[in-house]
């Protein structure tokens, strides 16, 4: 959950490094409350709502893939790329600084 918080907290912060674990466990936790949120707004019967927590939430995503990108030596523009940027994704990042930032492992 700290991963969660720590993407919101960077909610449009497209510099810097981001880890795999970060980037995966910001992803699982936000599929799993969107499902829970839209899943409580179509009971209550207002499932345009749940949409405000997406639009709420696409930024930070962006953010995070972006600075994921950076942790392997990419540019944040390959996340335009969806095979391509799945691959990155997985891929461990560069030990030691790059040129978007120190590694994320060190800090």
């Amino acid at each position: 959950m700290n991963y969660y918080f720590k993407v919101l907290q960077n909610y449009a912060t497209f510099n810097g490094r981001a880890r795999r674990k970060e980037y995966w466990m910001f992803a699982l936790i936000n599929i799993f409350v969107s499902f829970l949120f839209g899943v409580f707004c179509g009971l209550i019967g207002i499932p345009e709502f749940a949409n405000l927590y997406t639009l709420a939430v696409i930024i930070p995503s962006i953010a995070v893939g972006v600075r994921r990108m950076h942790d392997v030596g990419k540019s944040g523009w390959f996340l335009l790329i969806p095979i391509y940027n799945f691959i990155l994704s997985v891929t461990e990042g560069e030990n030691g600084e790059n040129e978007y930032g120190t590694d994320p492992k060190t800090e």
